[in-house]
């Protein structure tokens, strides 16, 4: 009997922790099922107020698309309204500046030319300066060979005249000494 008192106490132990068992699984199990019907319901609840919240997120964020959209049309008009008016000022002042280059451009040509005329009756002024110098030289030097020919002139006729016979003394004829 001893050898069955190690088989018996296992089995009512056994017997008796599967009734405790299955009594409680199938309790667990009843639970398991209420938790998980509440876990669902609060699931859907937040999924409904989940898709509240998104509607309601979508249709703001529409509306703020709407107005950026807006304050973008409103700013990209300001913006080419401003750089059609600096086109504009930019295009009056270009015609300003084109209108006065070619007036100073006339001008430069009229001192150009005035400048030239100016050039010319100098160099002409110049040139007579240096043809009068020129003269005055070539006077100086005439005048100079001309006195160097009257010199030379005049050397040669009082050479010619102390060589000449009848400009000597005759010799004086001294008596014979007797």
């Amino acid at each position: 009997m001893k050898k069955w008192m190690y088989l018996i106490a296992p089995t009512l132990m056994l017997g008796a922790f599967m009734f405790l068992y299955l009594a409680e699984s199938k309790e667990a199990e009843i639970k398991e099922k209420a938790r998980a019907a509440e876990i669902a319901k609060t699931k859907a609840q937040e999924a409904e107020k989940k898709k509240i919240a998104e509607e309601k997120a979508r249709l703001d964020s529409a509306k703020r698309a709407a107005e950026r959209a807006a304050e973008d049309a409103k700013r990209e008009a300001d913006k080419l309204a401003k750089r059609e008016a600096e086109s504009k000022r930019i295009q009056d002042d270009t015609e300003k500046y084109l209108a006065d280059s070619a007036a100073q451009t006339k001008k430069i040509s009229d001192l150009e030319a005035q400048l030239e005329s100016a050039r010319k009756s100098k160099d002409q002024a110049s040139r007579e300066s240096f043809d009068l110098l020129k003269q005055v030289e070539r006077a100086k030097v005439e005048r100079r060979n001309a006195e160097v020919e009257i010199a030379r002139l005049t050397e040669m006729l009082a050479r010619r005249a102390s060589d000449s016979s009848m400009t000597r003394m005759p010799t004086p004829v001294i008596p014979a000494a007797k």
